[in-house]
């Protein structure tokens, strides 16, 4: 939900995302042809200033978005540093590399770089808009479908889990250990079908409504496009010669 709130929510939400979209993919060539890891950090750096004081994303909502896939990042990062090796008699052992510390760190840093050029994207343009994007890059309508669906289902996994979690709660499900965890089992075993009823609740509805197999939404209309992505190339432009010239 965070993500749906910072895309929404931001000075950014009304902006052509072909040009949120060009700037991406430049910060993500960045990351790549970065030639050192401060280079890729200042790439990182850059995007996080970007979405924090140019469009306006609370720092709080992207600590909470970025925490995860950073800590995953890291903790990749770190595990290149260990090498499992078989010693006799029979036994594992582990080994730190010490000389494989430059290379893991271009990595990490450039993995961070590219993670926070992909937030640059996700967390200041919504979803209607991203499909609008793809739909002009003529990307088949099944996988949009498919995005579409798999996004709403997200929010009826989540409406479901809060109202059974809130209905035992009320019931004095969690009272203590040993109910918890009976109501943790049957809060696992009920998600599954009430999230498949709802998903056919769903495909009636778009029954009901004579659907022909595509989803059809209304496009939105950017008032300054043109400008809009001119500035996006020129600030991608900006970034890779940053990065060209930073040591």
């Amino acid at each position: 939900m965070w993500i749906e709130r910072a895309a929404h929510h931001n000075h950014w939400s009304h902006v052509t995302p072909r040009a949120k979209a060009i700037f991406t993919l430049a910060a993500l060539l960045a990351a790549y042809v970065a030639r050192t890891p401060s280079a890729a950090l200042g790439v990182a750096l850059v995007c996080v200033l970007l979405v924090w004081r140019g469009a306006g994303v609370p720092w709080r909502c992207y600590i909470r978005v970025a925490a995860g896939p950073l800590g995953f990042l890291l903790l990749s990062g770190a595990s290149l540093l260990v090498s499992v090796v078989w010693e006799p008699p029979g036994a594992l052992a582990w080994h730190i590399a010490p000389h494989a510390l430059s290379d893991v760190a271009m990595v990490t840093a450039r993995s961070v770089a590219a993670l926070a050029a992909l937030l640059t994207l996700v967390l200041t343009t919504p979803l209607a808009h991203l499909i609008a994007l793809l739909r002009q890059l003529r990307l088949p309508d099944i996988l949009l479908d498919l995005m579409v669906l798999c996004y709403r289902l997200i929010f009826v996994f989540s409406e479901a889990c809060h109202d059974t979690v809130a209905a035992q709660t009320a019931r004095l499900g969690f009272s203590n250990r040993g109910r918890a965890l009976r109501s943790l089992g049957l809060l696992v075993a009920n998600l599954a079908a009430q999230v498949a009823l709802r998903a056919r609740g769903l495909q009636w509805a778009a029954d009901a409504r004579c659907s022909d197999g595509r989803l059809h939404f209304v496009m939105p209309v950017f008032a300054h496009a043109r400008r809009d992505t001119a500035i996006g190339v020129v600030a991608g432009l900006g970034l890779l010669l940053l990065v060209r010239y930073l040591p």
